[in-house]
């Protein structure tokens, strides 16, 4: 089965900025599982593994436009501290996640007070240019379930 809308894909991938340094790769832990065509990927790795199938391997490289966006200057917010998820002691550059009425976002801590931290709102990786190397694992269909909720289930995917 190839990729396609609708489809669960089970891969293993290895995140590299444009100069080659490894960010974060699952090859030594769990594949990921994800539901193809509901934005669970960013839109340049999704394009880009439509049509692979098990035992495929891609190189990926998706521009800030297909990724997570360009950054955007003076996105800073001041956020109350207990807000931020993700540690219990915060320092300048650490990511956290803040409930938004959008979802969870990640955001970067710009500075830290007592009570309230300044936080930028771009996502970390906004306005960089991203290099994945993909192998693809297993593909099937979703089921009615994972595609009403929007998500895989099962292992590595979302569970209830």
């Amino acid at each position: 089965m190839q990729i396609g809308k609708n489809s669960v894909v089970q891969l293993h991938y290895t995140l590299s900025d444009d100069q080659g340094n490894e960010i974060e790769s699952t090859r030594f832990g769990e594949p990921i599982v994800y539901l193809q065509g509901h934005r669970n990927m960013i839109p340049g790795f999704e394009a880009a593994v439509e049509g692979k199938q098990a035992g495929d391997h891609v190189d990926i490289t998706v521009t800030p436009k297909d990724g997570y966006g360009e950054r955007v200057e003076g996105s800073v917010q001041r956020v109350p501290v207990k807000h931020l998820q993700g540690a219990k002691v915060w320092k300048k550059g650490m990511v956290a996640g803040v409930q938004t009425e959008h979802g969870e976002r990640q955001v970067t801590i710009v500075k830290v007070g007592r009570f309230m931290a300044d936080v930028d709102t771009n996502h970390p990786f906004a306005g960089k240019t991203l290099q994945f190397s993909v192998d693809v694992i297993a593909v099937r269909a979703a089921t009615t379930d994972e595609l009403s909720h929007g998500h895989a289930h099962g292992v590595g995917g979302h569970q209830h």
